[in-house]
């Protein structure tokens, strides 16, 4: 099959000159026109740290294809930035710009007919939104992670920061001690440098077979960086060549590659949903259970932040993920035949990779942060259509309290900062899903204070909204259904009393069947939700968070 399948109906023959007279105008040349069009999708942006060098590095993949015989093409997609946008109204758009990104991508390359594509990313939901371009066009597809920001010199990052806001709320900290943590954590390009959404996004990409080895355990400011993207330009023209498109990749065994390294890592409960979300793209069956029978045999190896001592930089200097994908390999966790983008399968990428020379960030399986998956799929009276925690066995692995309910993120900060929550309790935080939000806003902001208070392991936390990869405590997200759409944590009261079960993978609300459907019969919603704008489009058409809260 001819590596030029779509370009060469937009530029071939006299027909297509006015075409071809176009792209002249921003710099082709004749032998350009005999090339295939490689897309070169950057979310470079300085609206964060995350994006703000990837349009340098764009440049970089540009200039590798163009030598190897492609005809680069740069554009740009958005990003948003939830550590920027994190407890305030703006969140809402966070989640939502996961489809956007997808949407766009799709847009240029159908429409300007590019052969190939190449997409760099470097926060939560560019990641996923340029993997679902990708596989809804299903062209030679490459991505390319942005790369992980460094730790401060007092071994501080933004999760730092969050957290320090609690202490200053309780009084252990001063307002000059949180300014100064505000002014010397997050300095320079790069990702959130723990297995927070980012990294995890990152390292799953990479197991699944569509970024080169080495890709998602880079320093965003190192030179391997920079051969990354060098290499980028010259694979993607092995795989026009060869015609190994993401359906050849992202097959349903590479997903499970995927989930498995995630699990390994410690890695975020958004994990779970964008996978979801991807799978659907790609039209794969992936479900909830798929990472509960996965997280059975998977024991969690990286001792990494939140929950852990290390950052990712620490990490990448040891060698990063290959060797923790060599060894769970060889412990017949991976599927090694698994189709990747270096146009080998994943047991040819690893097969000269040696082991790490400590195991002092990742463990060895004689000695595991946990034996099993962290990520819990919960069911139960309160989530029928199930949730998903973050629970490592370090806050423990049961919890029953007392509900203490609020109807938006805002009632429930205002509630911890001030104190109202107390040993014993269960946050419930609702009308915060994929519609009542609309778009799910991450909780950090909670999360980071009850953590600051000192309460961690002291109460409970269920949320239909999401998490933070940088969060850790004793939460659950995804609760679905959601409240807006009549779900039973729409009917929980002050005082009723919830049962968050890891060890039986349990959410229960302990009120009577009775009690529940008299409170049904008087329930409305109390949300009224945007009546127009992007919002509005993404509460209409969005699915379930056990869906991966997709819009298609």
């Amino acid at each position: 099959m001819s590596a030029r399948k779509y370009s060469k109906e937009l530029v071939d023959g006299p027909n297509q000159a006015a075409s071809r007279s176009m792209l002249r105008g921003v710099g082709f040349e004749t032998e350009d026109f005999s090339k295939p069009f490689v897309g070169i999708a950057s979310t470079g942006a300085k609206v964060t740290p995350c994006n703000m060098h990837i349009n340098k590095l764009s440049e970089v993949v540009e200039h590798s294809i163009n030598l190897s015989g492609g005809k680069g093409v740069l554009f740009n997609t958005i990003t948003v930035s939830d550590g920027i946008s994190m407890g305030t109204q703006g969140m809402k758009y966070s989640l939502v710009s996961r489809e956007v990104i997808a949407d766009s991508i799709e847009t240029v390359v159908g429409c300007l007919g590019y052969d190939g594509l190449i997409a760099i990313g470097g926060c939560d939901k560019n990641m996923p939104g340029c993997l679902i371009g990708m596989a809804r066009l299903n062209r030679p597809s490459i991505f390319i992670y942005g790369g992980s920001i460094k730790p401060s010199d007092e071994n501080t990052d933004y999760v730092t920061v969050s957290e320090k806001v609690g202490e200053f709320s309780k009084g252990s900290i001063n307002e000059e001690e949180l300014i100064h943590y505000e002014k010397i954590s997050v300095v320079g390009p790069g990702s959130c440098g723990g297995m927070y959404t980012a990294n995890t996004m990152a390292s799953a990409i990479e197991a699944l077979g569509m970024s080169l080895p080495g890709s998602s355990s880079q320093d965003a400011t190192s030179d391997s960086k920079n051969v990354d993207c060098t290499n980028a330009g010259i694979a993607i023209m092995n795989l026009l060549e060869k015609d190994i498109k993401p359906s050849d990749i992202m097959t349903r065994e590479a997903f499970e590659n995927a989930i498995t390294i995630v699990i390994a890592l410690g890695g975020s409960t958004n994990a779970v949903l964008h996978l979801l979300a991807m799978a659907h793209s790609i039209g794969v069956e992936l479900c909830l259970d798929d990472f509960t029978k996965i997280g059975e045999k998977t024991p969690v190896l990286a001792d990494l932040k939140p929950f852990g001592k290390h950052y990712m930089s620490e990490l990448n200097a040891k060698g990063g993920i290959q060797p923790l994908m060599k060894t769970l390999l060889e412990k017949g966790l991976l599927h090694g035949h698994c189709m990747t983008v270096t146009g080998n399968i994943l047991k040819e990428n690893l097969k000269d990779i040696a082991p790490y020379d400590t195991s002092e960030i990742i463990r060895s399986f004689d000695n595991p942060i946990k034996k099993d998956s962290h990520l819990r799929v919960l069911y139960g009276n309160l989530a029928k259509d199930g949730a998903v925690a973050k629970i490592t066995g370090m806050e423990g692995t049961a919890f029953e309290g007392k509900a203490k309910v609020f109807n938006s993120e805002e009632e429930g900060v205002k509630a911890i900062l001030s104190n109202q929550i107390k040993d014993g309790d269960v946050i419930v935080i609702r009308y915060e899903g994929p519609k009542g939000g609309p778009g799910m806003r991450e909780m950090l902001k909670p999360t980071s204070a009850i953590m600051g208070l000192g309460l961690g392991s002291k109460i409970g936390f269920i949320t239909d909204g999401r998490f933070s990869g940088g969060t850790h405590g004793f939460v659950v997200g995804h609760v679905s259904p959601e409240a807006a759409e009549g779900g039973l944590i729409a009917l929980v009261e002050d005082g009723d009393t919830i049962l968050i079960d890891a060890d039986n993978d349990q959410l229960i609300l302990k009120v009577h069947e009775d009690e529940i459907q008299k409170r049904q019969l008087n329930w409305k919603n109390p949300i009224k939700g945007p009546k127009k704008g992007v919002l509005a489009k993404y509460a209409k058409s969005v699915k379930s968070a056990s869906l991966g809260a997709i819009t298609d």
